[in-house]
This record gives structure tokens, C-alpha cells and sequence, in this order.
């Protein structure tokens, strides 16, 4: 039975702890397969790496900015709560739709597909084993978090402990056992409008850095913590996603890269021969549960505050005080999640292309969400004590026109299908006529 609404979220996260789930969030499954497609749209290793140096700055700069909005505003609503302020409750309203019909539970679904996937090769349940195993990963990790917060923090270190070390014995043992000299990559003319595409896949890979934004109402002395959880997070992603790419380049060469369709595992079975390549799906398993447990805890938040916010949907918006957590929004979300790998696994082209249809819309927001950053600073009376991001007016400025370049990019890339993502969105328009709550 859910507490009284009364009952809200405490301050019980260390900045170690959001740290530690922003790296994990982000060191995710992309790593180990969007390399080729950054190949592809390279014209030579520096371009290659550039890219993910790049795509690692960008993310920098956004983690920064969030830092600011969170320290300022810490609350469980994150994104919501800021358009929310920045907007009105009807820009705010039609986020959390987009958020909690496709792009979350869709996340959610499509990491613990890939999950399933690779645990398929580690151990073998049949035709529908990577369904299985998906819709098992979503439940028993929902029900870690149902317990609360502290459990599903715990999980988190266990299994992000695991991953980074497993990636760095990659890393060392392709730079330490001997391997050939991969021969220099065939040039290639790049386009722009390609190299567009690459960075929308780099940032993929790089995503989830802003999911800490809905931990911030939980944080320890957020006004202090934020940039600092932030900012330590994403170095350490960016020093290891370098540090990997530069291994597969080591071992493989640009052109063998372009042309593989699981680049971790094929520069492992050169190191390492066949048992590389299941240590490699191993590690794959370990990087993706990290991911679907820090997904879960971060987008049953932004239920909560829809439910919080809307009369009709109050039931979702209730916090158990015991163990402190969403537990309403979390199961609702992992049955909307169960119910995507369920068709993912009847049509796996249709739920991939439903995913990847909803980035138009999630840059669109994002794009929102810095814009506010300006809105909030002319609203400043002054003597405000919060974290305020470096060089501004032109941090902001430098997010705000990424997420333009990656709104047409991912449009260019999904076509006419990106008009799904905004019908999805468009259904959402019911719940702005909803009674809200005081």
C-alpha cells in the first residue's frame, strides 16, 4: 500500500552514488556497436576519433548545464519539473508523454533486448531466449528497485563495477598481447550531412547523461554536488570510450572496423581467439544490466512527477516511504516495457524503428531544456548561491545548437518515419485538459 502523498523523496544519494549511476547509465550496449557506423562516416582515423572526442566534449558541455538546472532546481521531475517552470505545465505535460509513452519504457526495452541478444550466446534458451531473458532483466530489476532506492543503488556498483573493470582488461590486454599491425584505413570524401549522422550515433552512445537530472531532489546538498557528480561521471566515460575506440583501431584497423557487425567481439577473438569473443558477450550482458537498472531507477521518477502533477494519474504520483522510491510509477513502467519486448520480439524491425524515430522528438526537448537556462538566469533577482555553468552565454549556446544539428540530422535519418514519433506525441494532447492537482 503506497504512503500518503505527503510522503516525498529525501535526500539519501552521494554524490558517489549519482556519479557512479551517470557512468552507468551511459556505458551502455552503444559502445559495442555503433563504432562500424562511426567508421563509415570517417574519411580516416583522426576524423574517426575526433568524432568520439567530439561527441565527448558536447557531452561535457550539456552535463554542465544540466548541473546548473539541478543544482538550482532539485526535484524528482528533472526535465519535467524544469519546462514545467521554464514553459508552463502544457510543454512540460506533453514531455512527460513523450517521455513515458515511447521514449523511456522504449529505452528500456530495447537495452534489455540487446541484453537478451548476447545472453542468448552465453547460454542458449531457444528461439525465444532473448525475449525471455529481456522480459526477466526488466522484472527481477523493477523489483530490486520496488524494494527502494538503497537495494537498487547497491545493484548498480555491483554490476558497474564489474563492467569497468572488464572493459578495462579489454583495453590493456589489446595494447598488451602482441597482435599485427592492421594496415592504414582507405580514405573516403565525408559529406557533412554524413558526418551529422555519425555524431547522431556518437551522442547515442555517449546518451543517458541527463537522466541524473531526475535524481537531483535526492541528492545530498545538490547545490554543491550536482556539477561535481556530473562532471566526474562523464570524464570517466569520455577517458573510456576514447581509450576503446583507440583499441579497436589498435587491433583492428579503420576498414576491418567499417565492415564488422560486432566490433568488440571480433577485435577480442583476435586477442583472445574463441573464448574472447564469449568473454566479450559476457561483458556486453554486465554493460547492459548496468544500464537497464540506472534506466529504471531514473525514468520511474518521471512517472512519479506526471502522476504528481495530474488529478487522474495521482496513483502513479504516490512515494513509499518505506525503502523511498516510486513504486506505482516503477511498476507501471516496467509493464509498459515488458509489453514493448513482447512486440519487439513478434517485430523486431517495427520496435527498432519506433525507437529510433523518437530521437526527433527527444532533441526537440532537450533543445527546450537548454533554451531554459536563459529563461531562468533573466528571471534571477540576484545573490543566488547554485552552481552556475562556466563561459556562459556561450555553454548554453553551444548545446542549444546541437541539439538543432542532431533535430536535423536524426530527421534526415529517420524520413518519413519520424512522423510516427510525432503522432505518438500528438496523442498525448487529451492530457492537457486534465484536471491537475493543487
Amino acid at each position: 500500500m503506497a504512503e500518503p502523498a505527503s510522503a516525498a523523496p529525501r535526500a539519501s544519494l552521494t554524490m558517489t552514488d549519482v556519479a557512479i549511476m551517470v557512468v552507468g547509465i551511459v556505458l551502455g550496449i552503444g559502445i559495442f556497436k555503433t563504432p562500424s557506423l562511426v567508421a563509415n562516416f570517417s574519411t580516416n582515423e583522426t576524423m574517426f576519433l575526433g568524432l568520439w572526442a567530439l561527441g565527448g566534449l558536447i557531452t561535457l558541455v550539456g552535463a554542465l548545464c544540466y548541473a546548473e538546472l539541478g543544482s538550482a532546481r532539485p526535484n524528482a521531475g528533472g526535465e519535467y519539473s524544469f519546462l514545467n517552470e521554464a514553459y508552463g505545465s502544457k510543454v512540460a505535460v506533453f514531455f512527460a508523454w513523450a517521455r513515458c509513452s515511447v521514449i523511456q519504457p522504449g529505452a528500456i526495452a530495447a537495452v534489455a533486448f540487446v541484453m537478451g541478444d548476447y545472453a542468448q550466446v552465453v547460454l542458449p534458451l531457444g528461439p525465444y531466449g532473448p525475449g525471455i531473458y529481456a522480459i526477466a532483466s526488466i522484472v527481477i530489476f523493477t523489483g530490486i528497485n520496488y524494494m527502494g532506492t538503497t537495494p537498487g543503488t547497491m545493484a548498480q556498483k555491483l554490476f558497474e563495477t564489474a563492467t569497468v573493470l572488464s572493459l578495462l582488461a579489454i583495453i590493456i590486454s589489446a595494447f598488451v598481447i602482441a597482435v599485427p599491425t592492421p594496415p592504414a584505413g582507405t580514405p573516403r570524401d565525408v559529406p557533412w550531412d554524413l558526418a551529422g549522422l555519425a555524431m547522431v550515433f556518437v551522442l547515442l552512445t555517449y546518451g543517458g547523461w541527463n537522466e541524473a537530472a531526475y535524481l537531483s531532489g535526492e541528492l545530498q546538498n545538490a547545490k554543491r554536488n550536482m556539477a561535481r557528480a556530473l562532471a566526474i561521471g562523464v570524464v570517466i566515460v569520455i577517458g573510456l570510450y576514447l581509450s576503446i575506440n583507440y583499441a579497436y583501431l589498435h587491433v583492428l584497423g579503420l576498414d576491418a572496423i567499417r565492415k564488422s557487425d560486432a566490433v568488440a567481439a571480433d577485435m577480442m577473438r583476435i586477442v583472445a581467439g574463441a573464448p574472447g569473443a564469449m568473454i566479450m558477450s559476457i561483458v556486453v550482458v554486465l554493460s547492459a544490466l548496468t544500464t537497464l537498472n540506472g534506466t529504471i531507477i531514473t525514468g520511474s521518477r518521471s512517472y512519479y512527477a506526471l502522476g504528481r502533477d495530474l488529478a487522474v494519474l495521482r496513483h502513479i504520483g504516490t512515494w513509499e516511504e518505506k525503502g523511498s522510491t516510486p513504486a506505482n510509477a516503477l511498476l507501471l513502467q516496467g509493464a509498459l516495457s515488458v509489453v514493448l519486448v513482447i512486440f519487439g520480439a513478434a517485430t523486431r524491425g517495427g520496435f527498432e524503428a519506433m525507437v529510433a524515430y523518437t530521437a526527433p522528438v527527444f532533441w526537440f526537448f532537450m533543445m527546450l531544456v537548454a533554451i531554459s537556462i536563459y529563461i531562468f538566469r533573466s528571471r534571477e533577482t540576484g545573490g543566488e548561491t547554485h552552481y552556475r555553468v562556466p563561459l556562459y552565454p556561450v555553454t548554453p549556446a553551444i548545446l542549444v545548437l546541437t541539439c538543432l544539428w542532431m533535430l536535423y540530422s536524426s530527421l534526415n535519418y529517420a524520413g518519413w518515419g519520424s512522423i510516427v514519433g510525432v503522432v505518438i506525441l500528438l496523442l498525448g494532447a487529451p492530457l492537457l485538459f486534465l484536471k491537475r492537482t493543487a
